[in-house]
């Protein structure tokens, strides 16, 4: 299947509405619509469907229902279906990716990194489908046998943010289906297209009715709490802000739904007096600029040896200055739009804050003028610690940098944050470089990398940056509940 040209799925993408729902494209259930505008134009895209509270319930009834039947097909038969998801995404590479500018506002080239990473969590969980087995045991005291068995927890219900709309969304579906799972689907009403393209890529893959519904909609809280009030819904995964994972968790409490968190980080970029400087300006520009620094793992406070410090801040500055922004479809972009005007001014007020506190501006890049959702790449340099961008997420094109000159200082002021989820170490010295990673309270270190995500691996954050793992083996885990039979038999 060749998914239609972009301006086919601007205009007019499904037949009677955006709402998706036991395989059938439907309108709102009370007819509403919510817009949505280019980040680079500030214009209207279209109005979508906004689902609601009633939508949302015959969803899980949609849900429901497909669920026997697909907990009782082969995993054999899920992976085929996931692993021709992956085959259609991979043809549909360009027209995805412009979609995801599109309504994203990401530079093309990070947009289509974005569609091959969504894509392979599709191949990865195609091939841990086979792999969930059971256990057969002999009791240690004898006399009877331990059976453990692993099945799907339920229906699950996701809610995906806007910075990744693809890659979000089948880093949850993937495994939950794998697992036997059906999926209630809630994309970001900034970035709603991209899912919905997602949502008729799986149907013309073979995935049966009912088991993915797609509910785009602008009042999130009623659709949301809809769910989790039902006890039919029995997992829960969440990405986005810390608190708005509070909130929700208190929701999922009430009926004790099995949560999966991925919130907000702080993440430490540490640079070693024995670091290659080279290689961990490279490494930066990767984690601090990957889709325009609006990344949950972003680096976002850089820590630099005071012996490397200079060097450090001339050769960062420059590759920050050289940083093309603009639309994100024209040639030679690197940066492209913030996802809209309310991003914009919270990048602004924390960086007026630094400079208030005494930061200064090492390089400040340029942006287009006219109506887009523009802020500069942006260096500051001698930011002090109580500044709010040290403790805030940024979430945008701002590194603001320190000095330190002891490792033990430096780990107390890369700990001294409530969230946990990413960090970043350069130096030449391996054992340093893990002696510090160890002490770190982060769920991920990238050690002299600056990229660190992979379908592969286990993908989450400690203390208020979230609960449960996506990706890797972890990653289908949650979607699974453990049952044990103690078994015995007559033996005569």
């Amino acid at each position: 299947m060749n998914l239609p040209g972009i301006e086919t799925l601007v205009k007019a993408p499904f037949a009677e509405g955006d709402v998706f729902i036991a395989g059938r494209w439907c309108a709102a259930e009370d007819g509403r619509t919510f817009p949505v505008h280019d980040p680079a134009t500030a214009e209207l895209i279209r109005e979508v469907s906004a689902a609601g509270p009633g939508d949302a319930m015959a969803a899980v009834d949609a849900a429901r229902a497909a669920a026997a039947g697909w907990r009782s097909t082969p995993p054999r038969r899920r992976s085929e279906i996931l692993h021709t998801a992956f085959a259609l995404m991979r043809e549909n590479t360009e027209t995805l990716a412009r979609l995801i500018v599109l309504e994203n506002g990401k530079a093309y080239r990070d947009a289509v990194a974005e569609v091959g990473y969504a894509a392979e969590f599709f191949r990865w969980f195609a091939e841990e489908a086979v792999r969930i087995g059971s256990s057969f045991g002999d009791a240690p005291g004898g006399g009877f046998r331990h059976v453990v068995r692993r099945h799907p927890v339920g229906v699950t219900a996701f809610v995906t943010p806007w910075n990744f709309p693809a890659a979000m969304a089948t880093r949850k579906i993937a495994p939950a289906l794998a697992a036997g799972c059906p999926v209630l689907l809630k994309p970001a009403p900034d970035t709603p297209l991209t899912a919905l393209a997602i949502a008729a890529l799986l149907s013309e893959a073979g995935l049966p009715d009912g088991l993915l519904n797609v509910l785009p909609t602008d009042r999130a809280p009623e659709v949301v709490s809809a769910w989790l009030r039902d006890e039919r819904v029995r997992k829960f995964s969440f990405t986005g802000s810390t608190a708005t994972g509070r909130k929700l968790l208190e929701q999922a409490a009430a009926n004790v739904v099995n949560v999966t968190m991925e919130l907000g980080g702080n993440a430490p970029f540490i640079v070693c007096e024995d670091a290659d400087v080279d290689a961990a300006v490279r490494g930066a520009m990767d984690a601090k600029m990957r889709g325009g620094g609006e990344v949950c793992i972003a680096a976002n406070r850089f820590y630099v040896h005071r012996s490397v410090a200079a060097e450090f801040t001339e050769k960062f500055a420059a590759a920050m200055t050289a940083v093309r922004a603009g639309a994100g479809l024209e040639e030679g972009v690197t940066l492209g739009p913030m996802v809209n005007r309310t991003a914009v001014e919270s990048i602004r007020s924390l960086v007026d804050d630094a400079i208030e506190r005494g930061a200064k501006v090492a390089a400040r890049g340029e942006v287009p003028e006219g109506p887009g959702h523009y802020h500069p790449a942006t260096v500051l340099v001698d930011v002090p610690e109580d500044a709010r961008i040290m403790n805030e997420e940024v979430f945008g094109p701002v590194a603001p940098l320190a000095t330190f000159a002891d490792e033990d200082e430096l780990v107390a002021r890369a700990n001294d944050t409530v969230h946990g989820l990413a960090s970043y170490i350069y130096s030449r010295d391996v054992g340093r470089a893990l002696r510090i990673a160890e002490r770190l309270e982060t769920g991920m270190v990238g050690l002299n990398r600056g990229l660190l995500s992979d379908p592969a691996a286990p993908f989450g954050g400690v203390k208020q940056s979230g609960l449960g793992r996506e990706g890797g083996r972890e990653g289908i885990e949650a979607f699974l509940e453990t049952q044990y039979i103690a078994l015995d038999w007559p033996t005569d």
